[in-house]
């Protein structure tokens, strides 16, 4: 473990804090942002490493959210860790708002602009690479939707990481099981997730991802390798999780609050098992 945050990065709180900026700025992707909820608690409050508490510090660890699609869930964590203002995120998508619908690397804390699914993963594949020719013990956290793994860029990628040893780099695959049109076996099979990254030379953990000790658990094994190979953790996880009425429902990639929709997302919330 690298770090234990003072925060505590409750994900009912951060999926509030979500409901809150989507209704705020009357924007989509709530189900993708509720799907990743649990894994970023626990790698920002157990595992990534910000000397000073700074987003900008050079020998920080990077968190790379290549589904840049569910910023509205990095933002949350952002706002835990006093880099954003509740007037950030009450400003949500308004004029004048740094905070878009996308990750953008102009907003410290957010290492890359991705939207453009298939890309960030490279990009954190090169940061990784930077720090292996520097000789940092930076690591690199990659997050990717199952959906985008259709992308042939991200198995670029994975060969280029595995050829050159890059155990410093993690990456975590959301499977929620849907992308934007439709269940991605529907999409384009993918068959075994896991098979298919231990067979480009990635060592493996799958585990649930929404239960945290879990998800600490697998990271931890994976941190305490000594493998070369670089690591995965292939998460199952549902889009919408924690509000009923949108759990494993498609509609909510594209779907915008409404005052009673809003409302009932927010009671539900409340009434969730802990």
């Amino acid at each position: 473990m690298r770090r234990q945050s003072e925060s505590s990065f409750e994900p009912a709180t951060l999926r509030k804090t979500v409901l809150d900026m989507a209704y705020a700025g009357a924007t989509v992707h709530i189900g993708c942002a509720f799907s990743i909820v649990e894994l970023l608690a626990v790698l920002y409050r157990s595992f990534l490493r910000y000397p000073g508490n700074d987003p900008k510090a050079e020998d920080r660890d990077y968190l790379v959210l290549s589904k840049g699609h569910g910023v509205m869930a990095q933002y949350a964590c952002m706002l835990e860790l006093g880099w954003l203002t509740p007037e950030q995120i009450s400003g949500y998508f308004s004029d004048g708002s740094s905070l878009k619908g996308l990750s953008d690397s102009r907003v410290p804390g957010l290492e890359v602009t991705s939207g453009s699914l298939g890309h960030g993963f490279s990009v954190g594949v090169g940061l990784a690479l930077g720090g292996k020719l520097k000789s940092s013990d930076q690591r690199v956290f990659a997050i990717v939707g199952d959906g985008e793994l259709n992308e042939g860029a991200i198995w670029e990628g994975a060969m280029f990481a595995a050829h050159h040893g890059l155990d410093n780099l993690f990456l975590i695959i959301d499977q929620n099981g849907f992308q934007a049109m439709g269940p991605t076996d529907e999409v384009l099979a993918l068959g075994s997730i896991a098979q298919k990254l231990e067979s480009f030379g990635f060592e493996v953990q799958t585990g649930d991802g929404h239960n945290e000790e879990a998800i600490f658990d697998a990271v931890s094994s994976l941190s305490s390798s000594n493998s070369r190979k670089p690591k995965a953790l292939v998460a199952r996880t549902v889009k919408g999780k924690g509000v009923p009425f949108m759990e494993n429902d498609n509609a909510w990639h594209y779907t915008r609050l409404n005052a009673a929709s809003y409302d009932a997302a927010l009671r539900a919330l409340r009434e969730s098992p802990k």
